[in-house]
């Protein structure tokens, strides 16, 4: 739980005693919940396929930026080619981003802010349940966040631009959303008198130039490949329709995935921080949080009127929402902010069991349960094996970069696997070992297997044989498998359009 609220002040010996006990016993609490959950939940859809990126690192993929397949690679070096392997550097930087909030948060009023802090910020559901995961929101969050703790120390120390101009171009080779915190940057120097004095100084540009520097290896790998991850990620930007009822689904999700006490007290925390802008007293960091957040808060809500904004998307502004958070708490001595403090880490906890349920081999739950889609993988694989040497296949081909990631991470399937359609995810990467001028077996989920199509890229196409990924509850449980033979000249090159 949260301490409760300090008058500001210098902390005296023993709080400092108590506040690094009450890291250390944080820290440590998280590090041994994150590292058995990354070990122990099986991988999903898209950690299995950022997997396969890692086995050939690159400058740049199909999907995003390359810094998670860099991750990857370094983690399974030292953990093996497992789940904690793939999740390695990701655990470590859920540590890493918790210490940097913390000190960011020593910064706001209050003894103890730096702890409540560090605590809100792994209160919210995304940071508490997904920050385990190999996705390019962790990089992108902790270099993101980086970049925002650098920026704090730069207006006294300006050597620090440097560090932030860094931190900021590898955030960029994370994820492009970080090209916002440019932007986010430039508002909050402009808005402040240290800060405009500090853009009449090189230093920021430096840093600008720095950033850029770094993103131009990503820059390069797109020129050399017909701009494909521009072109998927910023051809979203465009709107072609006006459809509002995502802004609703969008504030909505992320009221419930930051956490409903602490989103409420991180609207608290805007308008102290908003209100406090000109006082000399603690608004640096609420005031950074707030204005480095905005470009990419207009974007999402703009994006929300014509698309969908899926629920990850916003992560790396979570830092700075747990930051708005702790300064509505830092000096309420009273009334309901230190209250919804004290009962927000109760989202921690949620999550913790969540995730030990998401570890467990099997479902606990009668009917329906979210978790079924990670568990029964290995069972597949072998599965498949079976059908494919009783059909004489020498390769497995799936209409799906999931399904084709989670059957490769299985240690079952001996058979060389290939998504056969979306070829362009595949640019850049070792080719193949399946040999398509040899028989083969098509995998894909029954309820998309279309055998009308798949002729129009094999010369054979048998009768498929249906197979179940654990308790086969649902359609997302039941696969069929095809034996194919006499493959279309060029379709590894062209990809097979299935319709799927």
């Amino acid at each position: 739980m949260s301490p409760p609220p300090s008058p500001s002040g210098d902390p005296s010996p023993a709080d400092g005693r108590r506040l690094r006990i009450g890291l250390l016993a944080l820290l440590g609490a998280l590090a041994a919940l994150r590292l058995l959950a990354a070990g122990g939940i099986p991988l999903t859809e898209d950690e299995a396929y950022y997997r396969l990126w890692a086995q050939a690192p690159r400058l740049g993929y199909y999907d995003h930026p390359p810094m998670i397949a860099w991750w990857i690679w370094a983690g399974v070096r030292v953990a093996g080619d497992t789940a904690l392997g793939v999740r390695l550097l990701p655990v470590a930087a859920s540590l890493v981003s918790t210490l940097l909030v913390f000190d960011l948060g020593q910064r706001l009023p209050g003894r103890r802010s730096g702890l409540t802090a560090a605590l809100l910020y792994n209160a919210t559901l995304t940071v508490a349940a997904g920050s385990i995961l190999a996705v390019p929101d962790v990089p992108a969050s902790l270099f993101w966040l980086l970049a925002l703790w650098a920026m704090a120390r730069a207006l006294e120390r300006p050597v620090f631009w440097l560090g932030a101009g860094a931190a900021a171009g590898l955030a960029c080779l994370s994820k492009y959303s970080a090209l916002f915190l440019a932007p986010g940057a430039v508002l909050w120097l402009a808005f402040t008198p240290e800060g405009r004095r500090a853009l009449r100084t090189p230093w920021p540009w430096l840093a600008a130039g720095m950033a850029a520097a770094i993103f131009s290896l990503n820059v390069a790998w797109n020129a050399q490949h017909h701009w494909l991850t521009f072109a998927k990620q910023f051809g979203r930007v465009g709107a072609s329709r006006f459809a509002p009822r995502y802004l609703g689904e969008f504030l909505g999700a992320q009221f419930v995935l930051l956490n409903p006490l602490v989103a409420v007290l991180a609207g608290a925390g805007v308008a102290r921080a908003w209100k406090e802008r000109s006082s000399e007293a603690g608004d640096r960091i609420g005031l950074m949080a707030l204005l480095t957040s905005l470009p990419f808060v207009a974007y999402l809500l703009l994006h929300s009127l014509h698309d969908r904004v899926q629920a990850h998307w916003p992560v790396p502004l979570y830092a700075g929402v747990a930051l708005l958070a702790a300064l509505a708490v830092v000096g309420a001595a009273r009334g309901w902010r230190p209250g919804f403090a004290r009962f927000a880490p109760m989202g921690l906890a949620l999550c913790a069991i969540g995730l030990g349920y998401m570890s467990l081999p099997h479902s606990l739950l009668p009917n329906g349960d979210p978790a079924d889609i990670l568990r029964g993988w290995p069972a597949l694989a072998e599965q498949v094996e079976g059908v494919g040497e009783a059909h004489g296949a020498a390769w497995v081909g799936t209409l799906s970069y999931g399904v084709d990631g989670l059957l490769q991470a299985q240690p079952g399937l001996r058979l060389p696997a290939v998504q056969l359609d979306e070829r362009d995810r595949w640019a850049d990467l070792p080719p193949s070992r399946a040999d398509l001028s040899k028989p083969g077996l098509v995998v894909d989920l029954k309820r998309r297997f279309d055998p009308a199509r798949l002729k129009a890229c094999f010369a054979t196409v048998g009768p498929p044989t249906e197979i179940v990924r654990g308790l086969g509850r649902g359609s997302d449980s039941r696969y069929v498998a095809a034996p194919v033979s006499g493959a279309r000249p060029g379709l590894l090159t062209q990809g097979c359009d299935t319709g799927g």
